[in-house]
């Protein structure tokens, strides 16, 4: 008994090596996810069966008390008994396979095994469907895991032997040397089997964790291609961001070749078949129009899948990605396999994960394009509007300024038509230097305190060396505006409003002061949630300057409010020091 257990050990060993080089094997990992299609069953039918006759191959000869190990068997004489190791084979079938896998690969081995002879025959036919069959049976049990653990192998395995040795006794009932067979051979086999079983399993478990692993590297992939992405599909040509996609998928995924499409032809096509697939081609294949009728990924595992009209196509094989876009347009990026196997579960997660992260930045991409040119529409009709009554009170102060003082009233008339010329060119940057911006404010300062008289006092600390420092436009003149029409609007004398820019640790702050009759803190509330900061029709307001602040530099930097110890009230904002150059 011990020689012949060493001799089952040696080769269950054999087995594992074989059945290690099966797992390389891509068609074979489908098993794993239960998702084999019906080809792929039969495939796996073959396979499984053809390990099971190799196990028999692999056996032992036993003729009467002799052990017969040297060679391959292709052949057993009537009074020799073979004790083949298909069993190990054909339960690894029904585990993985279930139990249509498992009855083929059973009745495969069986039949070889009914064709080698020998003692023994007809049960060694029976076992093996039978086993594969229960085998399938008790692997359904345990569906809800992907597979079973080794020990629960290492429980299952016991019992296929146990079988073989109870048909064995119950078809030879009256020979002695099968019973004495049956004593001898018993435990050793029961053991190499369930043994042989549990570690293959467990092969099984290393494959799970590896495809674990290939899915986290997957994912990390999918993201990598995501970001590289993003330059291609801000292209404004579909050409240029489908030729630009097309090659960075194809060099960044294992695939033989990658197309794009839209809804009625080829835009680019990187790979093999590139002398056939090209771009401006019509789409033709059933496959394609039913991915874009659906909006469903399709998955293409032969030559007739694919449909293409040069019979020495290379490619065999397609996982066909929709692309939706927000306003319901679908392309297609159709990823390229030589062969059906090439195509695992990981090419199927990666590929959708990728075809769903660029459908999702195309939707970002046009969102923000859409978004863009709504503000920026709103904007500039903000920004090119002008105070009427600020413009007929000015015209009236020249009328009269022309009668009295002419060479006064020509300066007013050379600030008002900088000031107007300011608001008009408003719509064509969103960002100008602190400089310009200050200068705007000047004409308006000299025009408002010529109407004003000694009843006002407007005085501006501006830091010089921030001069380069990026503002929106026409942003601290509404906020002095506001602090003369609404802070000092029952100051009759000494009303002074204080514009000050410094440097705060590394921000700009920008505040304008007054010493009117503050805010209440009702006020307060409402201005900080901004409900009080409506477009009015006084001017562009502070409505315009906070949506400019916000839109172009960040929320951090909207209007702040505060009221002062000295009585009056403050708007402040900060803004990053980003430096221009002399355009703007």
């Amino acid at each position: 008994m011990k020689e012949l257990s060493f001799i089952l050990v040696e080769r269950i060993g054999l087995l594992l090596i074989i059945a290690f080089v099966l797992t390389r094997i891509p068609g074979f990992r489908s098993l794993i996810y239960k998702e084999a299609s019906p080809r792929m069953t039969f495939i796996n039918i073959l396979l499984f069966g053809v390990f099971g006759m190799i196990s028999s191959t692999l056996g032992i000869v036993i003729n009467g008390n002799e052990i017969i190990t040297h060679g391959l068997i292709f052949g057993v004489e009537d009074h020799e008994m073979i004790i083949s190791l298909s069993l190990v084979a054909i339960v690894i079938a029904g585990l993985l396979g279930g139990p249509v896998v498992g009855l083929g690969a059973g009745v495969i081995a069986g039949v070889h095994l009914f064709f080698l002879g020998g003692v023994g025959w007809f049960s060694n036919l029976l076992i093996n469907p039978i086993s594969g069959l229960l085998a399938g049976l008790t692997g359904a049990f345990f569906s809800k895991e992907r597979v079973i653990s080794p020990i629960q192998a290492l429980f299952i395995g016991v019992f296929p032997p146990i079988l073989q040795m109870q048909l064995l006794l119950i078809l030879h009932p009256d020979k002695q040397d099968v019973v004495d067979v049956v004593n001898s051979i018993g435990l050793p086999l029961v053991l190499s089997n369930s043994i042989g079983i549990a570690i293959f399993t467990a092969m099984i478990g290393i494959i799970l964790r590896e495809q674990e692993n290939e899915a986290a590297l997957a994912t990390k992939q999918a993201l990598t291609i995501a970001e590289e992405a993003l330059p291609y599909l801000k292209k404004e040509s579909s050409t240029e961001m489908a030729e630009g996609l097309a090659s960075l998928l194809y060099r960044r995924l294992k695939v033989a070749a990658v197309s794009i499409t839209n809804e009625d032809y080829v835009l680019a096509h990187v790979g093999l078949g590139e002398n056939h697939h090209k771009a401006g081609k019509k789409i033709i294949t059933p496959l394609s129009k039913s991915a874009l009728e659906d909006k469903e990924v399709k998955v293409a595992y032969s030559k007739e899948d694919i449909e293409c009209i040069n019979e020495d196509c290379p490619l065999e094989a397609a996982i066909i990605v929709p692309i939706i876009s927000t306003q319901g347009e679908v392309s297609l990026i159709k990823f390229y396999f030589k062969k059906a196997q090439h195509i695992r579960p990981v090419e199927h997660v990666l590929t959708r994960g990728i075809g769903q992260i660029i459908s999702n930045q195309l939707n970002v991409i046009s969102h923000e394009k859409m978004e863009a040119n709504i503000l920026d529409t709103e904007l500039r009709a903000l920004q090119a509007q002008i105070n009427p009554h600020f413009l007929f009170n000015t015209l009236n102060l020249i009328a009269t300024l022309f009668r009295v003082d002419p060479l006064r009233a020509r300066h007013i008339t050379i600030q008002l038509a900088n000031f107007m010329r300011f608001n008009l060119n408003l719509v064509s940057k969103p960002l100008i230097m602190l400089e310009r911006e200050y200068e705007h404010l000047e004409s308006y300062i000299e025009i408002i305190e010529a109407r004003f008289g000694k009843r006002l006092k407007i005085n501006v600390q501006i830091d010089s060396s921030l001069f380069h420092v990026l503002i929106p436009p026409s942003t601290i003149q509404p906020l002095v505006e506001n602090a003369i029409e609404h802070g000092l609007n029952n100051i009759v004398q000494n009303g002074i409003v204080s514009v000050t820019v410094k440097r705060e640790n590394n921000l700009v702050r920008v505040s304008v002061t007054d010493n009117g009759k503050g805010f209440t803190e009702e006020e307060i509330n409402e201005l900080a949630k901004h409900r009080k900061l409506e477009k009015n029709n006084g001017g562009v307001g502070l409505y315009n300057v906070n949506q400019r602040l916000i839109s172009l530099l960040g929320e951090n930097c909207k209007l702040r409010f505060q009221n002062v110890d000295t009585g009056g009230s403050e708007v402040y904002f900060f803004i990053p020091i980003v430096q221009g150059d002399n355009n703007l």
